[in-house]
């Protein structure tokens, strides 16, 4: 059987030497090289060409998210798991963002580092599991919003004027004076409003505009 082979890259020599041990366990799994600093990490994943590179992100002169843009931008088959301290949701999505097929914290426990690199060989990604709540929480947000933008993209022009106009607390007759329409006109909007928006009066209205940045 092929072992999976693995580079490390870390700038703390005792570090990269532990995951070493700690890899080399495992029968399917062999170090077959070890960076110090992203220009090398780089280096070795074109020599090297490794199934899989660990990579820190903190390192001297090239850290880890320029050596994984520059890894990824040679097209290389190798698979990135980013091996961190960081349990910062901004370096979760801009390393998963950058192409990196796994995120692990260094203080997880050594099955869950070879868990990863099973994973991310077989062509999986793998996020450590106390992180992927985060995921979670992102895709809702981002779900939220775009559903938003959607309704608010229904809204015609003239109809996020009114909504406009509800939310800063004038009424039909204000409104119809300041866009020099009906106030018959005016109804006709709101009503439209309401049932794009899935609303049932003006004060929820006025709450979807200010939520979604729709008033001045």
């Amino acid at each position: 059987m092929d072992k999976i082979r693995v580079v490390i890259a870390d700038d703390h020599a005792m570090v990269r030497e532990g995951l070493k041990q700690i890899l080399e366990l495992e029968k399917d799994i062999a170090v077959v090289a070890q960076a110090s600093n992203g220009e090398e990490a780089v280096k070795l994943a074109k020599e090297c060409q490794p199934d899989v590179v660990l990579m820190d992100i903190n390192m001297p002169g090239m850290n880890g998210l320029q050596a994984i843009e520059k890894i990824k931008a040679e097209n290389l088959a190798v698979k990135i798991i980013v091996l961190t301290i960081h349990e910062d949701k901004e370096y979760l999505f801009k390393t998963l963002q950058m192409g990196a097929e796994g995120y692990v914290l260094k203080d997880a426990d050594s099955t869950v580092l070879v868990e990863a690199i099973r994973s991310v060989n077989r062509g999986e990604s793998y996020i450590q599991s106390n992180m992927t709540k985060e995921l979670v929480r992102e895709f809702n947000r981002v779900t939220v919003n775009e559903k938003a933008k959607k309704t608010e993209n229904d809204l015609t022009p003239r109809e996020l004027e009114v909504l406009e106009l509800i939310a800063q607390g004038l009424i039909n007759k204000e409104i119809a004076k300041r866009l020099f329409i009906s106030e018959k006109t005016v109804k006709n909007h709101v009503s439209n409003i309401f049932k794009k928006l899935n609303v049932s009066d003006r004060t929820q209205a006025a709450i979807y505009a200010y939520k979604h940045n729709i008033t001045k």
